[in-house]
């Protein structure tokens, strides 16, 4: 599944910056009432890389497994003026706990941490989104 084009990313704009990162360009239909990134739309690009990173991560599990948001927790750090960009990784042995949990209980959950930087790399948003996985 392409995430830049789901109906809501799509709209809001997110698109590829490289292979496994995406980026949210400045445009006015995300600006907030101080002409910065509105924070929903931050965290729009911020879920929706977490997905896009759980994809990358797991490549055999495509096409196998339903994934949905269970809950997140952000922290807005900086205004976001300029484009921003999502950076997202896992926590030390979370991979392994996954994969032992999917193979074992066809379900798990994982938490996938994220980074939002603008163009000169200030980081404007960071977050954890904790994801639940079940097989089909």
């Amino acid at each position: 599944m392409d995430v830049t084009q789901i109906p809501f990313a799509k709209h809001i704009g997110i698109e590829r910056k490289e292979e496994c990162t995406l980026k949210l360009e400045p445009i006015q239909t995300v600006q907030n009432h101080i002409q910065t990134i509105h924070a929903s739309a931050q965290y729009a690009l911020a879920e929706t890389q977490t997905g896009l990173f759980l994809q990358r991560e797991f490549p055999e599990l495509e096409g196998k497994v339903v994934a949905v948001l269970r809950g997140s927790s952000v922290k807005y750090k900086n205004p976001a003026s300029s484009t921003l960009t999502a950076h997202a990784s896992l926590k030390g042995e979370s991979r392994e706990k996954f994969l032992t949990s999917i193979h074992k209980k066809s379900r798990a959950s994982i938490t996938v941490m994220v980074e939002l930087q603008d163009e000169d790399g200030t980081i404007t948003m960071i977050g954890e989104y904790n994801w639940f996985v079940q097989k089909l």
